[in-house]
Parts: C-alpha cells; structure tokens; sequence
C-alpha cells in the first residue's frame, strides 16, 4: 500500500471516529436536556438540601451531600466536581480566615 493510500486511509478513519464522537456527544446532550425538561424535575432552587435538588452539571448525577467540620458540600459521586452554597463558603471562610479561602472571601470590597 502506498504512503498516499495510508494517509487517504488514516484521514478518512479520523473524520469516522470524529463524526461517531460528535454523535455520543450529540446524542448525551439530548437525552439530558430531555430530563431536565420534563415536568417535576428538579430544579437547583427548589430545595437546600443538597441531595435531594441538586444534579451534577456535568452527568446529569444526583449529588450527594458529603458533612466535613460543620458544613455540607454538595459532591458528584463520579468525581465531576464539588459545591457549596453561600452560607457554607462564609463558614469555612470565617473559620479559615488566615487560609486563601478566609482571605479571599474577607478581601476589601470595591
């Protein structure tokens, strides 16, 4: 086989596998917002407990609600990522006031 017939070969493998990806990511994309549509899903604003109203911006997961030191973050059990809410940063920043967090959240406002 020839270098061209191998480059022509190898081009034409690319452009299927990037068309396939397209289409799972295409498809993934569908199906999530499909469930975010649907009547009574839930919604982030619906309720504070992290478990019960969140879902994982990435996997669409249920997050869980993981207890540290007086404060519940709200984590993706696929390891997509971690949240908290307003009151539970101000508490971890009061707290670790000395930390990058406490000074960060205690810096002077414009």
């Amino acid at each position: 086989m020839a270098d061209d017939e191998k480059d022509r070969l190898g081009d034409q493998l690319h452009r299927k596998e990037k068309g396939e990806e397209e289409r799972f990511f295409a498809e993934r994309e569908r199906k999530l917002l499909e469930r975010l549509r649907q009547p009574g899903a839930v919604s982030p604003q619906s309720d504070a407990t992290p478990s019960r109203s969140m879902r994982c911006p990435r996997c669409g997961i249920e997050l869980i609600a993981v207890p540290h030191d007086g404060t519940a973050a709200a984590e993706c059990p696929s390891g997509h990522g971690m949240w908290l809410d307003h009151a539970d940063i101000e508490q971890l920043a009061t707290r670790e006031r000395d930390s990058w967090l406490g000074r960060f959240f205690h810096r002077p406002r414009r």
